[in-house]
This record gives structure tokens, sequence and C-alpha cells, in this order.
């Protein structure tokens, strides 16, 4: 059984894919390991580049763009996590989401397995992340978009308040940002999840085609009794968006994600006055599209 198993989901960032293979290459590692790029149909000849330079590289490649959940739980699914309550004996004891705009420090696999070795009650965890200027990203510690604290976050209440507890929940702005804490969510950009918290809640849902899956994967193993926690004494860098700011979906995905999220965890429990601002709001951000969305039945 491996220690680590890390799957890196790649859209057409081959250039910033490949600076991310070296780092995790170059890490150092008293942990065993098994590292899975999975390409999501890519025109920039990335797959090529794995296969060529990175020989050492799992390497799979999927027919279409299937989305970020559905792509990440190819590689999943290979390392033997298949779902709730169906783990292989053989799958790593835990499971690293990595984008392929990071970059890892050397210590960076060690210092999280270890973090989390020392804490079973941690369903999952995340390291501090900052952008290529050294400023924070702030999705590194997340709130759950709970209705109100969606409110805030877009009436731009988290900025005027951002040591708020309330108004800057959205980001958890009042938590210092080298201040180890319990938090709702972590980013996919580099989340490590423990086996047992995969088995207890199965993998991404696929409703989602890209953001907020990897909240809902923490929403999901938060109500399981699973710790979600940021470690900031490990710290990497995330370019961001360098796949998704070449899409077109882009935008709108985020929005319909937001729906579905929304839908899927506190519909059944807004007030129908707020229900009714949510859905017009929604219909402003996301465009005549989102309207097709919003009449559609949710998914059971």
């Amino acid at each position: 059984m491996y220690d680590l198993g890390v799957v890196i989901l790649n859209w057409n960032t081959r250039d910033l894919l490949r600076r991310c293979l070296q780092t995790v290459i170059e890490s150092h590692s008293e942990f065993s390991r098994r590292v899975i790029v999975v390409d999501n149909a890519s025109s920039d000849d990335s797959a090529a580049m794995v296969r060529n330079e990175f020989p050492q590289i799992e390497l799979i490649t999927n027919e279409s763009n299937i989305g970020y959940p559905a792509g990440n739980n190819v590689g999943l699914r290979a390392l033997g996590y298949e779902g709730k309550g169906k783990v292989q004996a053989n799958a790593p004891r835990y499971a690293l989401l990595l984008n392929p705009d990071t970059e890892v420090p050397p210590n960076a696999f060690d210092d999280m397995i270890a973090f989390m070795d020392a804490h079973p009650d941690v369903g999952i965890a995340g390291p501090k992340i900052v952008l290529p200027d050294g400023t924070l990203d702030k999705a590194c510690k997340r709130g759950f978009p709970t209705p109100m604290v969606s409110i805030y976050h877009f009436m731009g209440l988290s900025k005027l308040f951002p040591h708020h507890r309330e108004f800057g929940r959205y980001n958890m702005t009042f938590i210092d940002p080298d201040q180890e804490a319990e938090v709702d969510s972590v980013v996919g950009a580099y989340m490590q999840l423990r086996r047992e918290a995969i088995a207890d809640t199965g993998l991404l849902d696929e409703a989602f085609f890209m953001y907020a899956e990897d909240i809902d994967w923490a929403y999901r193993i938060k109500n399981a009794g699973w710790k979600v926690v940021y470690h900031p004494q490990v710290q990497i860098i995330h370019v961001k968006r360098a796949a998704s700011r070449q899409s077109k979906k882009a935008q709108f995905e985020f929005w319909r994600a937001m729906l579905i999220f929304y839908r899927k965890h506190y519909e059944a429990t807004t007030p129908k006055w707020l229900h009714s601002l949510i859905m017009m709001a929604l219909l402003i951000k996301g465009g005549r599209n989102m309207w097709t969305e919003i009449r559609q039945p949710a998914a059971t």
C-alpha cells in the first residue's frame, strides 16, 4: 500500500504541468507515493509531454474534457477509491488532488502526511497557498457558501469587514493566514484526504463540471464527522485559473456550481423570500443560460 496517491488533472496547461511535475519528482520523501496525471483531452500536446519527459509518471488520457470532478474521479478510481464503502485494500492511505499549475516545495508531501498521521480525526488537510506574486490565495481556507455567507460576500461586506467572523466567513479572512485552523473547506488545488474519509463519503460529485465540487466534498466529509484543517506550516505556489481562464464556459459554470451546491445542501431549509432572492441573483450573474438550469428540477 502506498502512503500517498497523487492525482493531477490537466487540461491545456502543458508548460505549467511540466514545472509541477518537476517539483513533484524533485520533492524529498520518506513516504511511498504513486502519481497519476489524468489528461482531459488537451490540444497542446500535454499528454505527449508527460509520456516523453516523465516516463515514471502514470498517464491516463480521456477522450474528451469531462470536467474537473469526473476527471479527478478517473484518477481516484485508478488508485483504488471506487466510491462510498468501496475502497480497495491497496488504495493509498491518503489521496491528494493537486492542480497542474502548482509548485510544491521539497518537504510538502512528507510534512502534510506527517501532520495527518499525527491528527487521526482530520479527514482533509490543505496547506497555505500563495500566488506567484507572494499574496495569499484566499481560497485555501474557506467557509461554506450558505445563503447568508454568499449574500455578505457578493454585497461586498466581506471586503469591508474582513475580520468579522460572519461577514468574513466566505474566505475566513478573520483567520490569520499563518495560523493553523479548522475550516469548512480547503481548495482542490492541494486537497489531501484520508482514505477512511473517502470510504465514508464516496468520490467527487460529477453533477458539477468545475467549481464547488471540492467544497461539496468537504461538506460531506465534515458531515461524516471528520475535521477539515488548514495547515499553513506547509506552503505551495498556485498560478490559479491557468486552465479555466481559457474556457468560455468558466464564468457560467461557476454560477451553475453555486446553483447545484445551494439546491443540494440549502434549498430545503431556505425561506421562500430568501430563495427567490438567490434565484434572482443567480439569474443575473449567470445570464440567459442560467434560466434553463433554474427551470430544471434539482437532481435527486
